[in-house]
């Protein structure tokens, strides 16, 4: 039985390595095979977590690299239809929301290969956002698709969905931390940075409507320039976001700590140790949900609502003068109490192995019948 998972993105690896490690440990009938497209193609977004999750390399590099967002998903689609038409898989995984994801999902629908998504069923309800996109028509053209909350139940049954297509199986990324969450505890990235512990502010930034908006960027860091005279800063700086910053020409104030990508263990060392995590990142809202870190996401939605509802997470809009305020009460003690959700527990990713292996023969079975009844 072969099958090929898709990944493009730093989101992606963290979701895969639970799922191929499971695969390995106790399905040897299946042959896992890991298609990388390449799109993101810096070392410090791709290769150092395919070296940090003990993953081989990948058995397929498409090297589709940047473009718009046509450019980018045609490319994956070309590169990909040689490698489906070539392996002939059972089955395809793809994960998330990126191009890469319904790029490959579409170009499996039409050859006839079923497909399974892994985070199905997520909703921003905005329609600006590629991702949005990408999650909707996955979700449509997709025969399994793996629910990490309940929210995702709804929007898919609201959607028409047949409920037999759905598995709420929880959070493989959540698989993936807590995996790595000793190793975390011996990094040294809080020395080589001067950190203390639950004394700094993490901060991530990289979607277009936010980045790529001069306005909103000067803003920004103008925000992050006043709380930083009293609260370390540490921000380790998306590819997209850098080049904006040369772009604008902004003046990045030198007591805010920028870094380049940081690898996962590092990066978790930090989420863990912060005291409060500014971000617009969809992962990272859950990565601190479950570690009970105060967050606050600078959009005006978020597809994830179960870390706003249950976990640490402050949906807080792009006004950064409310942003602000927010802050202030963070730093100030009003702190938001929040839980770990339902089946984010560490076996997301064994829940999905055996809800596939069990459809797959099932499939396998049925066919076999079927040719017995014609012959």
């Amino acid at each position: 039985m072969k099958i090929i998972s898709i990944v493009g993105a730093r989101p992606n690896f963290m979701k895969m390595a639970p799922i191929h490690k499971e695969f390995i440990k106790n399905y040897p009938e299946v042959k896992h095979l890991i298609c990388h497209t390449g799109q993101h193609y810096d070392d410090n977004m791709s290769k150092i977590f395919f070296e940090q999750f003990g993953l081989s390399e990948p058995d397929f590099y498409l090297g589709v690299g940047s473009g718009s967002q046509a450019e980018q998903t045609a490319k994956i689609m070309i590169e990909f239809e040689k490698v489906a038409i070539n392996e002939k898989p059972d089955l395809v995984i793809v994960y998330g929301d990126v191009n890469s994801t319904l790029a490959c999902s579409i170009v499996a629908a039409k050859l006839g290969i079923k497909i399974a998504h892994v985070e199905a069923g997520l909703r921003s309800f905005d329609m600006t956002m590629p991702e949005e996109i990408n999650r909707i028509l996955t979700d449509r053209i997709s025969d399994y698709l793996f629910v990490t909350e309940k929210s995702g139940i709804e929007n898919l049954k609201r959607e028409g969905v047949d409920e037999s297509k759905i598995f709420f199986v929880g959070n493989v990324m959540i698989d993936s931390l807590i995996t790595f969450l000793k190793e975390a505890d011996n990094s040294e990235i809080l020395k080589e940075l001067d950190l203390i512990g639950k004394d700094f502010i993490l901060v991530t930034m990289h979607r277009p409507s936010n980045v790529d908006s001069q306005e909103f960027l000067e803003e920004f860091f103008n925000l992050l320039q006043s709380f930083s005279k009293t609260t370390k800063i540490v921000f380790p700086i998306h590819p997209r976001t850098r080049n904006n910053i040369e772009k604008f020409g902004i003046n990045v104030n030198s007591d805010v700590i920028l870094t380049e990508p940081i690898g996962y263990i590092d990066f978790l060392s930090l989420l863990k140790n912060a005291k409060l995590v500014l971000t617009d990142s969809g992962g990272i809202q859950e990565e601190t949900t479950f570690l009970g870190v105060q967050c606050i996401t600078i959009r005006n939605n978020t597809e994830r609502p179960i870390t706003v509802e249950e976990g640490t997470n402050t949906l807080a809009g792009t006004n950064l003068e409310i942003v602000k305020d927010i802050i202030n009460q963070r730093l100030n003690g009003e702190i938001k109490i929040g839980k770990i959700p339902e089946k984010w527990d560490g076996k997301a990713g064994e829940r999905v192995c055996e809800f596939l292996m069990r459809i797959l023969i099932t499939n396998r079975i049925n066919k076999l019948d079927s040719i017995v009844i014609k012959l």
